[in-house]
């Protein structure tokens, strides 16, 4: 906790202001031990050679007598006493890798600091960056850094207009809104846009602006309440250029809703800062420890230019709520609450149920394949695949999984096949060494190469493992729910189960179910890419949604999330869900509405002085109008989640159609020995012929959903991908504890715990 430090001294001619209405200092106790704080960042963690940094100092030590000192040279005069009565400073020069710090005033006071620097252009702690990647024509190296430029925009008083439209300096528009801020600051509702680079791609940073009038971390200007939000966009892919850094509420799904004010907006005025990174961007990179770094890297440069943080919300439809739920269990403290809708908690388990989707097709729509005798209704597929209609395989498959998991698929970055172009796209006939455009291969620091026993001719030509598959689908027994009851035949269930088959690397069909690779499976659980929501008790989470028309984003996946905190701990008292009538979203309003109420809801937790844990506090202090909302016709504020999960389409999935759990986190499942005893009074039905076919196919056993899936596991947190395997640290390894050099600058007091403490 920060510590108020001494009276103003005449000799540093320091503002007696008070701190800025909102600052986590003001009310910080007397310091009774004299030590250096990193303040924008985890003191291991920092970035671009800079760092807010503190000399905390008891009443009695004279700061103009103080010294610092950085890898031997002098850089005091980096320091003042500010305006909260805090000795700190913007300590620039950091060298890449340790820096030594050192702080000394008379009477033997002695303080050091290790500061542990990585480049602008990364990584910190991602391990070894994609090749071949290709940087902005601006760029300034070959790390895709330039300088930040800045931009004004404003908010119109037209009410038709919901988003910022540019602002010129030099010739003011009329139409200014006025805001007020949640502290009662009002201003011209004027925003300045920071558009910069940090490892190799764009990050974005919005401030409600006063123009003409600076801006220092220790001197904010009065209408920042130093809270942000953090935007995310939709979808999940993967790139080797930067890209674009999302707003938008709905990005990746829906635009901004005409006449809705967005959320960033409502945030901006309410004095939030905004920011977004396209690497945070699902979309554009699905590769959670990327996102987490970018958001980190993007925080520390917020503190070190702004002002020190109270808590951070993020939001996002889609991809946007997969990086909330992921980088917030595998990196807590990044977040303090979440805003997610048209949810899914992670990308891999969502990604076994789409890949699924594609293998039924390939059999579902090639009647040629079907044995004579066998014919399939849509009604029968949907059946199978656990949803209302085969339109949902259709959709997710075309426009989810064979965009993301093809690494032929053409991907920003990537060149049309060219002979001898080392930097063009992967082609496995034509360019086995190419870039390889799957998701899986951005995650290859994450889930590790594949085996050389399992490498394919292309993986044998270049020399190398591509990463590894992540799930599985041997021993599932696909249709077991719909045969049991009659909506199947069994010779329609064997038929599909005996050419269902598998994916190879590439994502082409094999006759051989997939077995996927055990150390990637095991990889998947330990990173977070498949979300047991181990690290979550410590969040705050509102998730809104509404209807799927067929989509693959139904409801049931915001269920996923429910049964898997309800697994870990017990309860989930701290997620709200909020259902409406509006497909995907519930209610346009509800972005808003949902930032307003985590903001209410994390105001309350950083106010409570309690000696609860900060888990048991996030629970006892969610407002009381806070609470799960159904919107259905004349339910209008009531709501049974219980009793209206139809309404809600909580729908299936085909491996929960063959008998998996409800949290759809079972991504290769453990076998146990086939028995005919699995299909009730309708086993009787089976021919001989089909029984033995059966037997032969499952002769290594089917799926015992009674345990666990292969590799299962918590999240590790704070994992670092770094290490002495050709610079590799393959399914990550710990961070060392958070350094007791690390300050509060990311969170108040109150949220302290994410640090580890």
């Amino acid at each position: 906790m920060r510590r108020v430090l001494l009276l103003l001294l005449p000799l540093l001619a320091v503002p007696t202001t008070a701190a800025p209405a909102g600052a986590t200092t003001a009310t910080a106790p007397e310091a009774r031990t004299f030590h250096l704080e990193v303040l924008s960042n985890r003191s291991d963690l920092v970035s671009a050679g800079d760092a807010l940094v503190e000399v905390v100092l008891p009443r009695r030590v004279d700061a103009g007598r103080v010294r610092v000192r950085l890898n031997g040279d002098d850089v005091t005069d980096r320091f003042r006493v500010r305006r909260d009565g805090r000795f700190y400073g913007l300590v620039t020069g950091l060298r890449e890798g340790r820096n030594r710090l050192r702080a000394t005033a008379p009477g033997d006071l002695l303080d050091r600091a290790r500061v542990v620097n990585h480049a602008n252009g990364g990584p910190v702690f991602s391990g070894p960056q994609l090749d071949h990647y290709r940087c902005q024509e601006s760029a300034v190296d070959a790390q895709c850094n330039e300088p930040a430029t800045h931009g004004f925009f404003y908010k119109s008083t037209d009410p038709l207009e919901s988003d910022l439209k540019p602002y010129d300096r030099d010739n003011p528009p009329a139409d200014v809104a006025t805001t007020t801020t949640d502290e009662g600051v009002e201003v011209p509702f004027i925003v300045r846009r920071e558009y910069g680079f940090q490892y190799r791609d764009r990050y974005t940073i919005l401030q409600l602006w006063q123009p003409g009038t600076r801006w220092k971390a220790w001197a904010p200007q009065d209408q920042w309440n130093h809270k942000l939000l953090i935007t995310h966009g939709g979808n999940c892919g993967a790139a080797y250029e930067p890209g674009g850094t999302p707003l938008a509420d709905y990005s990746g799904t829906l635009e901004s809703v005409p006449g809705v004010e967005p959320s960033y907006v409502t945030a901006l005025g309410k004095g939030f800062a905004v920011a977004s990174t396209a690497l945070a961007n699902t979309g554009h990179n699905c590769n959670v420890a990327m996102e987490a770094e970018s958001l980190l890297m993007v925080k520390e440069r917020l503190v070190e230019r702004y002002g020190e943080l109270r808590y951070t919300i993020g939001t996002g439809c889609s991809g946007g709520s997969i990086a909330q739920h992921t980088v917030a269990n595998a990196y807590p403290g990044i977040y303090q609450g979440l805003v997610t809708t048209c949810s899914y908690p992670d990308t891999l388990t969502a990604g076994a149920q789409f890949a699924d989707y594609h293998l039924l097709r390939l059999y579902f729509e090639d009647p040629s394949r079907w044995a004579p005798g066998v014919v399939w209704t849509p009604t029968q597929m949907a059946a199978v695949e656990g949803h209302l209609s085969h339109v949902n395989a259709v959709v997710a498959d075309e426009g989810l999984f064979k965009a993301a998991l093809n690494p032929e698929n053409p991907c920003d970055g990537t060149l049309d096949p060219v002979a001898g172009d080392p930097a063009t796209r992967y082609d496995a006939e034509t360019n086995p060494g190419g870039v390889r455009c799957s998701v899986l291969d951005i995650m290859g620091n994450l889930l590790g190469p594949r085996p050389e026993s399992a490498w394919g001719a292309e993986e044998q030509q270049v020399g190398h493992g591509f990463a590894g598959i992540p799930f599985a689908n041997t021993g599932i027994q696909f249709g077991l729910s719909a045969v049991k009851r009659g909506l199947i035949t069994p010779q329609q269930f064997v038929d599909l189960n005996a050419k269902i088959g598998g994916l190879d690397v590439d994502s082409r069909r094999t006759d051989e179910r997939v077995a996927g690779d055990a150390t990637a499976i095991a990889n998947a659980y330990r990173t977070g890419l498949v979300n047991e929501m181990t690290n979550l008790d410590e969040v705050a989470i509102i998730n809104h949604g509404g209807p799927d028309p067929g989509i693959a984003h139904d409801y049931a996946h915001a269920f996923w999330t429910e049964e898997r905190l309800l697994a870990d701990q017990g309860h989930t008292d701290n997620r709200v869900m909020w259902f409406g009538p509006t497909p995907l979203i519930g209610d346009p309003r509800w972005a808003g509405d949902a930032l307003l109420a985590m903001d209410a809801w994390l105001t309350a937790v950083e106010a409570d002085r309690s000696g609860a844990t900060l888990a048991e506090k996030v629970v006892a202090n969610r407002p009381e109008d806070v609470t799960d909302r159904c919107v259905v016709a004349e339910l209008e504020g009531a709501c049974d989640v219980e009793e209206l999960q139809v309404l809600q389409t909580r729908l299936s999935t085909p491996r929960q159609e063959a008998g998996g759990p409800l949290a759809n986190d079972n991504v290769a499942c453990r076998l146990r020995p086939f028995t005919l005893d699995d299909y009730g009074p309708v086993g009787s039905l089976f021919t001989e012929e089909q029984v033995a076919t059966l037997e032969e196919l499952f002769a290594d056993g089917v799926c015992d959903w009674s345990v666990a899936s292969r590799g299962t596991g918590p999240t590790q947190t704070w994992l670092r991908y770094d290490g002495a395997q050709d610079g590799h640290a393959y399914g990550g390894r710990p961070l060392r504890g958070v350094p007791a050099d690390s300050g509060d600058g990311w969170f108040s007091p109150a949220f302290r715990s994410f640090w580890g403490e």
